[in-house]
């Protein structure tokens, strides 16, 4: 029999602070969706007014050959304006995404006692928070969402502290992928035309951290959202979808919250999405867009494993210098990253400009 919750505090106390999350209510025979995950009609998915992103793959293997230029100017233009695309021959090993979706429902089907054991305030690393929604403590209406979270710090810690039915795959993934993170940052601060120092992609893309997000199924996927509208903060993140998806990207600039249009981006068999992040943005004056995007939810669970790649909290990012001498306006301000973190991390997902506002020039 389903649980009942006499008041929006014990569901609270329930999914978040008991560690049993999202997933806790639907195994408990959840049947229709609690009213504190009604998302308001402007926050919802508007099937009406999306359509599916037919663009095809970029196939990074051709990055080294004739080819140079054709893949270069494909990464280019997608950056330029929607901010996602996705790549196949990225050489990850494709057994390796297999073993990440595997590994992904294995650690989300530990019991809630399981799970608990890394929230935040008792998880045995800072490093490392098992959680659900985005800012619980502080929003109206809750995302349909657990995930895990793992930062990078050395090989050592994240054998010792990461969980032990994912760690060896993530941390596989955070090493394989940073390749392909390299490949891309390069590309597009090439495209730029512009001097910069050799050191400038490690330290825009120096802090690493994987994200495994389960999605449970959801009774009426219409009234819900897996993860509000949001830019990314980093610089690039790369995201494993499983066969099921939901990404939606934002497709006009339409201030009307009733008139905005989504740009679904499907999952391909063997393929991994590039989204272009606010740090980008920043460095590029402008000229590559982050892009605000939504998680739709499904009658089917779902995982997905992100590897978001930051600046360090230290560095002060801001606008390439020739680039503002070439636009004659700096479009945004020089911020330290830490303190841009902290700015969106004291927020509910709001859409892109809740964060990007922070370093606009006033």
């Amino acid at each position: 029999m389903a649980p009942t919750f006499s008041t929006s505090d014990s569901l609270y106390e329930f999914v978040v602070k008991e560690g049993n999350g999202v997933k806790g209510l639907v195994d408990s025979g959840l049947l229709e969706v609690p009213e504190r995950y009604v998302q308001p009609e402007e926050e919802r998915i508007n099937k009406l007014r999306t359509r599916r992103h037919n663009i095809p793959p970029i196939d990074l293997s051709k990055l080294k050959g004739p080819d140079h230029k054709k893949v270069v100017d494909e990464i280019v233009r997608a950056a330029e304006t929607i901010g996602f695309f996705q790549v196949v021959n990225h050489g990850v090993p494709l057994e390796l995404l297999e073993s990440l979706k595997d590994s992904s429902h294995r650690f989300f089907n530990l019991s809630p006692k399981e799970k608990s054991l890394f929230c935040p305030g008792v998880s045995p690393s800072t490093k490392v928070k098992y959680a659900t929604s985005f800012a619980p403590e502080k929003e109206t209406t809750l995302e349909w969402r657990d995930y895990i979270s793992m930062g990078y710090t050395t090989d050592q810690d994240a054998l010792q502290y990461w969980p032990n039915q994912c760690k060896e795959a993530a941390l596989d993934y955070l090493k394989s992928a940073s390749k392909l993170v390299r490949d891309i940052l390069e590309v597009l601060i090439e495209s730029l035309e512009v001097k910069v120092q050799e050191s400038i992609v490690d330290i825009h893309s120096g802090m690493k951290l994987v994200n495994m997000n389960y999605y449970p199924s959801c009774p009426n996927p219409d009234l819900t959202v897996g993860v509000g509208r949001h830019s990314d903060i980093g610089a690039i993140t790369v995201l494993l979808q499983d066969d099921i998806g939901g990404l939606h990207v934002k497709l006009d600039e339409d201030n009307n919250n009733n008139h905005r249009e989504w740009l679904e981006i499907p999952p391909i068999p063997g393929a991994l999405v590039i989204n272009i992040g606010d740090t980008i943005e920043i460095l590029s004056n402008g000229k590559y867009k982050s892009a605000e995007h939504v998680v739709r939810t499904s009658n089917k669970s779902r995982v997905s494993v992100a590897l978001f790649n930051f600046p360090k909290p230290t560095l002060k990012i801001g606008p390439l210098e020739e680039l503002v001498k070439k636009h004659g306006v700096a479009r945004y301000r020089v911020v330290l990253f830490q303190d841009y973190m902290n700015n969106f991390f004291a927020n509910t997902h709001h859409g892109k400009e809740s964060s990007l506002d922070f370093a606009k020039s006033t």
